[in-house]
């Protein structure tokens, strides 16, 4: 499917979903006690286009993301910078095969400055994506090219990087199983281990989303289908001798369907995070907790309007255990929105997306500063002359 083909389907229902919403409902916007913030709108291709993935920031402010598509070298996606005053510079330009294509995920940074990520598509060994290093001088490495067979395809994961320099992360497709995804170690020196091939059932599929690696080398994470409840996705963990433990298998209701984000784990070892569907609000998504015994226990069901509908996206969690997050859809205007559910398992909408000028339809997660500041961004909206319905935006919201 080619690029323009791809972002066409993805808006096409957006647009659905959210005319849908507009006839079905009132609009009613929640009261709002914080400042809502557009730091970055993208305008052209030359800048970056739709960026799908959270950010990361550095001790003196900076934020960095990627964006799927865009650039100045065949709109294949680029890595970007935004400063504290607003201004975005492009790091790199990704020229598609056999370069590199599509980072869909976002990018870590080491404590030298280089950047570690993956793109969907591209490198040399047939477009089935790539790991690579932008160095803090600027220049790029392709640490690996995917091959389908037998170490995997199509990774949309953010990477996890240890003390010493291995990197680990997930391929949607591939592997020797039946191609129903992998996880894989990258070491310093450019070798990668293949660490598991999912089969489906009973272990899981198309593991969509990131690891989070404990102390002890353990990984843990998601697969959006695959397990033992119907095909509607799993929790796992693998341990550091290579066995993978299934933690939960999602049967659509009650309990939820299609986690398509990574987990999140506080010191007790109890494990969050989110499904796209299922739940009992009509099946719009969930956030749910996965106590270490092994206990799911579900925090929160949305119901489309007001509160949000669709969370791709990865939780975060504030010293007193507040969690907040991101719908893809819902909210008073259809468009997604930012969330916070305190410890009581209320949620509070902290902002719903109008697509002008704010944005539309966060797919990445949030990073919290120590000032209690949100960042985050929307694949699409904001300046609704640039592209489809708009090239995405770079917020911040304020308590």
């Amino acid at each position: 499917m080619t690029k323009t083909a791809r972002r066409f389907s993805s808006l096409l229902q957006a647009a659905t979903a959210a005319l849908a919403i507009m006839c079905a409902v009132a609009l009613t916007a929640p009261v709002q006690a914080q400042t809502f913030t557009v730091l970055y709108t993208f305008t052209n291709t030359a800048d970056g286009e739709q960026p799908d993935a959270g950010l990361i920031q550095d001790a003196a402010g900076n934020l960095y993301g990627t964006t799927q598509y865009g650039g100045t070298k065949g709109g294949f996606g680029t890595v970007f910078q935004l400063n504290t005053a607003g201004k975005e510079k492009v790091l790199r330009s990704f020229a598609g095969t056999p370069d590199a294509e599509d980072p869909y995920a976002g990018v870590i940074r080491d404590n030298a400055g280089n950047f570690y990520g993956t793109t969907l598509f591209g490198g040399t060994q047939g477009g089935f994506g790539t790991v690579f290093e932008l160095h803090s001088n600027g220049g790029k490495t392709i640490l690996h090219s995917f091959a389908g067979t037998p170490d995997g395809e199509d990774p949309r994961s953010v990477l996890v990087r240890d003390a010493a320099g291995n990197l680990y992360g997930t391929t949607q497709y591939g592997g020797t199983n039946g191609g129903f995804g992998t996880i894989f170690k990258l070491d310093p020196a450019g070798k990668l281990t293949l660490l598991h091939s999912f089969a489906g059932t009973p272990d899981g599929e198309d593991p969509y989303a990131g690891l989070l690696r404990d102390k002890l080398g353990n990984l843990y994470g998601t697969t959006q289908y695959g397990g033992t409840g119907g095909g509607f996705g799993t929790v796992f963990k693998l341990d550091a001798a290579g066995k993978l433990t299934l933690l939960h298998s999602f049967s659509g209701t009650p309990d939820g369907e299609n986690p398509l984000a990574g987990l999140l784990r506080d010191g007790a070892g109890n494990l969050y995070g989110t499904t796209k569907y299922g739940g009992t609000g009509g099946g719009y998504g969930t956030v749910f907790k996965l106590s270490a015994k092994g206990k799911l226990i579900l925090l929160y069901s949305f119901t489309g309007t007001p509160d949000g509908e669709n969370p791709y996206a990865r939780l975060i969690r504030d010293a007193s255990g507040n969690l907040y997050g991101t719908t893809f859809y819902g909210g008073a205007s259809g468009y997604g929105t930012v969330f916070k559910l305190d410890t009581a398992g209320k949620l509070t909408s902290l902002h719903s997306f109008n697509s002008a000028p704010d944005g539309a339809n966060p797919i990445g997660g949030l990073i919290l500063d120590q000032a209690g500041n949100l960042y985050g961004t929307t694949s699409d909206g904001g300046d609704l002359s640039c592209g489809f319905s708009g090239c995405g935006t770079v917020f911040k919201i304020t308590p």
